[in-house]
């Protein structure tokens, strides 16, 4: 592929190694250096990447800008990069790649409108790709968008997958498979904490390792899930007083006997579908805004159910 220029907002430790990746493939990557520290140089001399001065120096001289940083900034570098770009002449492609909800993809889209940029969805799964390590970048969007980005990652350890033409859907992947690997991962910590304070935790680990299940995976247990969520919940209420007792975090607990409530008129259902149970779980629709951020926490409640 002709080689093509790509700015880099920001290279921390994923867009430092995407951007390793980039310049192996022989493409140049640019980086913006003012505000960034030693470190964030340092990971971007490593990577090969060249330094620029300016937002407009950056963008007048690149075909592709990819934003990789921290969720919370992502609309702040959109935003900078839609002011700054008709100045600069950038109408290439923006790739929207950070770990946000499809919802705020829609507003950065919006803040593009009129500037002849074409903005691509993207979602980056896996660890920082280097050698063998590799991560998948899921793109969504128009597709000579999808096709130029794609070809610039061919090849690499950060292998490019096309989903389809709807902005926000690898946003949506994005969600789905890190809310379950970063959640679970929450909850196994508090479990062996809970086990650790009782002196159960290689009893703990041996069930574990029994179960050798991944959840996430096995899709066709979710009516059997469905069909129990009734005794569920209220184990889950016995969790969340367990975990208060000993100091720790109950929220994660509440919040799945939240969940397994919506199965409550499924009760031992055991002939129920994979897609009506999870229709089940759907409430009416809710705007992103009347999310809260920072939920109150739940009380831990004694529930007279079995828990079974």
């Amino acid at each position: 592929m002709t080689a093509v220029t790509i700015g880099l907002l920001h290279p921390g430790q994923m867009g430092a190694a995407v951007g390793a990746q980039l310049v192996l493939a022989g493409h140049g990557v640019l980086w913006w250096r003012a505000g960034r520290g030693p470190r964030t140089a340092g990971r971007a001399a490593d990577a090969g990447l060249l330094g620029v001065d300016t937002l407009a120096e950056l963008l007048s001289a690149s075909d592709v800008v990819l934003s990789i940083c921290p969720p919370a900034a992502a609309e702040d570098v959109a935003s900078e990069v839609a002011g700054a770009a008709p100045a600069a002449g950038f109408t290439g492609v923006f790739v929207e790649a950070n770990a946000i909800s499809p919802h705020r993809v829609a507003h950065i889209v919006d803040l593009f409108a009129g500037t002849g940029i074409t903005v691509l969805d993207g979602a980056i799964i896996g660890g920082p790709p280097a050698g063998r390590s590799t991560a998948r970048v899921y793109l969504s969007g128009p597709a000579d968008a999808v096709g130029l980005v794609s070809g610039l990652l061919a090849g690499s350890s950060a292998e490019p997958v096309d989903l389809d033409r709807r902005t926000g859907t690898a946003s949506a992947l994005k969600m789905a498979f890190g809310c379950f690997q970063k959640a679970s991962r929450a909850l196994a910590a508090i479990s062996h904490a809970l086990a650790d304070d009782y002196g159960v935790t290689s009893a703990l680990l041996a069930e574990a390792t029994a179960l050798g299940r991944n959840a996430l995976a096995d899709r066709d247990h979710l009516p059997a899930v469905a069909a129990r969520a009734w005794r569920w919940g209220p184990e889950m209420h016995e969790a969340a007083e367990a975990f208060a007792e000993r100091g720790l975090p109950t929220d994660l607990a509440t919040a799945a006997a939240a969940v397994f409530g919506r199965w409550d008129a499924d009760r031992d259902a055991w002939h129920l579908g994979v897609e009506a149970a999870l229709d089940h779980l759907r409430a009416a629709p809710t705007s992103p805004a009347d999310v809260p951020t920072s939920p109150a926490r739940a009380e831990p409640t004694v529930d007279t159910e079995p828990t079974a």
